[in-house]
């Protein structure tokens, strides 16, 4: 089961343990992927989060999200899951930033674990949904010295 958001004012998205994937080949397709595909909503301390993903066709996921508090959008990213010769990655870009890759370390049918070791922070995000109609990411890493996490929890929306 997943928690709600639990330190707000950083931007992004996802270690939990999943069976290790092989870089490139047969193992390479974005078909997998289609259990994140949706719109997802939540909300925690009056912060309203969406997060939003294409399909999986074309072998490529597009992503957003973004947040709004008191009526005012206050954060936004901008994301895709894309394979390449030498495996799959993460591709985040918050606040339109230039995108910043994180490698799938650990998949299993419905979790995922990419990982950045040499990013500021976070160094790992995380996906996963333990039941239909939920959708939870998790970040963490090493923040000023100090380990890190903030983890979010969607629901489907209709929208």
């Amino acid at each position: 089961m997943c928690g709600t958001m639990t330190f707000a004012g950083v931007l992004g998205v996802l270690g939990c343990v999943g069976a290790a994937v092989a870089p490139g080949g047969e193992g390479s397709s974005l078909a997998r992927f289609g259990w994140l595909e949706g719109n997802w909503a939540g909300e925690s301390d009056g912060l309203r989060m969406e997060e939003h993903w294409t399909s999986a066709d074309g072998n490529g996921l597009v992503g957003m999200h973004k947040d709004v508090r008191a009526g005012k959008m206050v954060s936004f990213e901008f994301f895709r899951i894309e394979s390449r010769a030498d495996g799959i990655y993460y591709m985040t870009s918050p606040g339109g930033a230039p995108a910043t890759p994180f490698k799938l370390i650990q998949q299993s049918p419905r979790r995922v674990v990419f990982e950045n070791p040499t990013h500021d922070f976070p160094q790992r995000i995380l996906y996963w949904s333990d039941k239909p109609g939920e959708l939870c990411a998790r970040i963490q890493g090493t923040l000023n010295g100090k380990p890190e996490a903030i983890e979010w929890r969607w629901l489907r929306a209709s929208r």
